[in-house]
């Protein structure tokens, strides 16, 4: 009788020759270069791009001294006490400044972002004041230089606004627009290719027959590409074929600066897609001691980054937010972004193996208390997408950890500080 001897594979709990996940996220950003073209963008189309030259302002803003408050300017040096009178002699309008002169003893009307005249430095607002015809009377405590904002006091010119790298945001066009730019320069968006690959799987709207399900990865990319701000280009399902695998592998890379396929990585007969890459590029690793998401390759072909991502849904998702959006952050010249982790107490169970870092799905909430606590969502198969659904955060379980019992403080990542 021939003896047998186990290969090893994903239920184990250590696998020898596979990549602990930090050695893998940092051989990944080693193999990357940002993109270094650019282009011109009008302001109102620039939210997401990422910025190839540092915004430096040319102008004061504000460009004047302005009022803080609807009310009046005076000379601090009338600030007698806690109540006096002086005379209002004129009004000042945002945009129509009083262009004449205030001795001391007078003072005007003023509203909001109205320019401070020259000889008044205070603002008293409108509700500390009692009028009587053109004298007001001022009353309360009141220090002088109070209620001014000063030109250059938000920005001064030439001062560094937003660095080069930073990934435009709603409050930074209005930043810039502050400063009367109507252009920036940009780098250009990273266009990436996927596709799924399996015999199995069925589009929307076709008839499944037995054995057949549904491609749900592609829609699931689709989606966290499109809050990446990329050009993203569907190749459809591709068939376990090699020769087809092959060519859309080539089609891909000479389209794209990043291909992703869902499906075909692990060590199965029809699992080509390891193997097209070593011949048409190259592999860099292919196994991550992680759960999910053991079987990931990854390489180059040519100038092109690939990722073979696992086939089972969670599988997809997990290895996606820890490797491909860094991955593409960093090639679109995105300037580092630490991802926000957390210290929460877990009133689950978790039953863990050592020898894998594992992302458990979790809940984060709050409890009666007011204090933040997660919970596992259930079951934490690698096919169990509804455990993504309902999620809000990665558990995260280092290698050698071995179980958690409830009210152990664990790490924990939002999903919002993952795009």
């Amino acid at each position: 009788m021939t003896e047998f001897t186990p290969q090893p594979s994903c239920a184990d709990a250590h696998e020898p020759n596979s990549l602990n996940v930090q050695d893998a996220q940092q051989r990944i950003s080693k193999l990357i270069s940002p993109v270094t073209a650019w282009k011109q963008c009008p302001l109102r189309d620039a939210l997401g791009h990422i910025l190839h030259q540092a915004i430096i302002s040319p102008i004061h803003v504000p460009p004047h001294n302005n009022s803080a408050m609807d009310g009046y300017a005076i000379h601090g040096s009338d600030i007698n006490g806690e109540s006096f009178t002086v005379k209002q002699i004129g009004t000042a309008f945002a945009g129509q400044p009083f262009n004449g002169e205030i001795k001391p003893g007078e003072c005007i009307r003023i509203m909001t972002g109205a320019v401070m005249p020259t000889d008044c430095d205070t603002v008293i607002m409108q509700e500390h004041v009692a009028t009587d015809d053109s004298a007001i009377t001022i009353h309360g405590k009141h220090q002088t230089g109070q209620n001014v904002r000063y030109a250059g006091e938000d920005l001064k010119t030439g001062e560094a606004v937003l660095p080069e790298g930073h990934k435009i945001t709603p409050a930074d066009l209005g930043l810039i627009a502050s400063l009367g730019m109507g252009e920036i320069t940009v780098k250009r968006k990273l266009r990436v290719a996927f596709f799924s690959t399996g015999d199995e799987l069925r589009s929307i709207g076709e008839t499944l027959e037995e054995g057949q399900i549904y491609d749900s990865n592609r829609y699931t990319l689709y989606g966290m590409l499109k809050r990446l701000d990329v050009e993203i280009l569907d190749m459809g399902v591709v068939p376990d074929q090699k020769q087809a695998l092959r060519d859309v592998l080539q089609l891909a890379s000479e389209q794209a600066d990043v291909v992703l396929t869902s499906g075909g990585v692990s060590v199965g007969d029809a699992d080509y897609v390891k193997e097209i890459l070593a011949e048409i590029g190259q592999v860099d690793f292919w196994k991550i001691a992680m759960k999910p998401g053991r079987p990931l390759a990854f390489g180059k072909i040519n100038d092109t980054l690939f990722f073979g991502l696992p086939g089972n849904p969670v599988s997809v998702m997990v290895t996606f937010y820890q490797f491909v959006s860094p991955a593409i952050q960093q090639l679109s010249g995105q300037s580092y972004q630490a991802r926000q982790l957390m210290q929460v107490p877990c009133v689950s169970t978790i039953r863990k193996r050592p020898g894998r870092f594992e992302f458990q799905r979790g809940i984060l909430s709050e409890n009666k208390q007011g204090q933040l606590q997660v919970t596992i969502t259930g079951k934490q198969g690698s096919g169990i997408l509804r455990s993504m659904s309902v999620a809000n955060c990665f558990i995260l379980l280092k290698e050698d950890c071995d179980g958690i019992q409830p009210n152990t403080v664990v790490t924990v990542q939002p999903f919002s500080g993952l795009i």
